[in-house]
This record gives structure tokens, C-alpha cells and sequence, in this order.
């Protein structure tokens, strides 16, 4: 601390100091951003513009987008628990997995449309869980060249329900053309209380079904 009547160092106001940016900091700028902006606004100019940093100083760091968005992707991917591949039975391992996977992406739901299809190329955090994923499955006994169908099947219907989560309460309400509709406006008044509620039996229903699907079909 000074003293009376001693100048204080302080930094000024404005751009961070040189060297300050690193991967964390710009994936977690990014995450905020698309967070707020959605996808379509996530751009090395407004992610320099974020971080307080000239663009030339955030491409010392991130070679292009594409690469903060594959940092994006493990960072995100971290957060799914895939630990059950490791021992448990198949079916209580997936059921684990995908209720972890829909928690994280429904909070990330402007990612989904993104990370879908954006390739694993650099990502270790990302791979890590499909190599996880792919030793449960040959435990179970899954012959090798229908592993990453059954995957890919699940994650879409993963990702699906993670966007059901984040959907309007009334997004099935008929409202006044109900009365020339009434076995559905009647189902949808039976359902769940709350749209959280009806996510969840919804996506029970579904996981359970492909669940038991795929085990018949590994048993034929």
C-alpha cells in the first residue's frame, strides 16, 4: 500500500496486459457470447471485443473460429459424466451417460446445433468420452461396426431432448381450435404439470425404448 503524498502503481483502465488471453479465458469468453448472442454471433471480432483485446492479439492465441470452437466443444464436453462405461452393466451406463449428456447440453442449448456436427479433430476432452463409450460397448459384446450407429442414434435423440427442455409450456396448447382437436388437447392436459416435468417423462419414455431396442437387436 502507499504512503501519503507517494505515487501508487495502478494499471490503467482499458485492454489487458500483453500475454493475459489463454484458452480458458477465451473459451469461456466464447461460451458467454454465443451464451448471449447465440452462434451466429460468435466472431473473432466480437470475441476480441469481449476480451478488451485488438483481434491481432486473439489470433496469437486461436488460429481461426473453427479452432475456439473445437475448444468450445471439449469444454463442454468435459462436463458429461461417462464414468459408468467404465463398470457397470450397458443399459444403467447408457441411461447414465444420457441423462448427464441432456443435463449439460440443455444448458447449452445454442451449442447443440454446432457441436452436432462439428468434427472431433483436436479435441481430446471429447474423444476421451467416446473412447469411454466405445470400451463399454465392446464390454457389453457389441460387434465393432455397429458401436457408433447405436451412438450416433442416441446422441440425436440427446440432443433433441435437451432442446425439449428449454421449449415453452404451451408449445402443444391448441387453444381455440382445441374443440376440433380433443384427444390430443386432451392428452396434452393430462400430462406433466410442469414443461420440466413433461421433458423428463418424455425423455424417460424415449431412452428407456431405444434402451431396450438396441438390446434386442444386439441379441439378434
Amino acid at each position: 500500500m502507499g504512503t501519503v503524498g507517494s505515487p501508487v502503481s495502478r494499471r490503467r483502465a482499458g485492454r489487458p496486459p500483453r500475454g493475459v488471453l489463454s484458452r480458458d479465458l477465451i473459451t469461456d469468453a466464447a461460451l458467454g457470447l454465443i451464451a448471449s448472442q447465440g452462434y451466429e454471433g460468435l466472431t473473432m471480432a466480437a470475441l476480441a471485443h469481449r476480451l478488451r483485446v485488438a483481434p491481432s492479439a486473439l489470433y496469437n492465441h486461436a488460429e481461426s473460429k473453427q479452432e475456439v470452437l473445437r475448444w468450445v466443444e471439449d469444454q463442454v464436453m468435459a462436463q458429461v459424466d461417462f464414468s459408468d462405461f467404465a463398470e457397470a452393466p450397458w443399459d444403467e451406463a447408457v441411461r447414465s451417460w444420457a441423462w448427464s449428456y441432456r443435463g449439460v447440453f440443455a444448458a447449452h442449448a445454442p451449442l447443440i446445433s454446432v457441436i452436432a456436427v462439428l468434427p472431433v479433430t483436436g479435441a481430446p476432452e471429447t474423444l476421451a468420452m467416446y473412447e469411454a463409450v466405445t470400451q463399454g460397448f465392446l464390454r457389453a459384446g457389441w460387434p465393432e461396426d455397429r458401436i457408433i450407429p447405436a451412438i450416433v442414434a442416441l446422441e440425436s435423440f440427446i440432443f433433441g431432448s435437451a432442446f425439449d427442455v428449454a421449449a415453452p409450456e404451451d408449445i402443444f396448447e391448441s387453444g381455440s381450435l382445441g374443440p376440433d382437436y380433443p384427444l390430443f388437447t386432451a392428452a396434452v392436459r393430462v400430462r406433466g404439470s410442469s414443461q420440466a416435468d413433461s421433458a423428463d417423462a418424455a425423455f424417460t419414455i424415449g431412452l428407456e425404448a431405444l434402451i431396450i431396442g438396441l438390446k434386442a437387436q444386439l441379441a439378434t
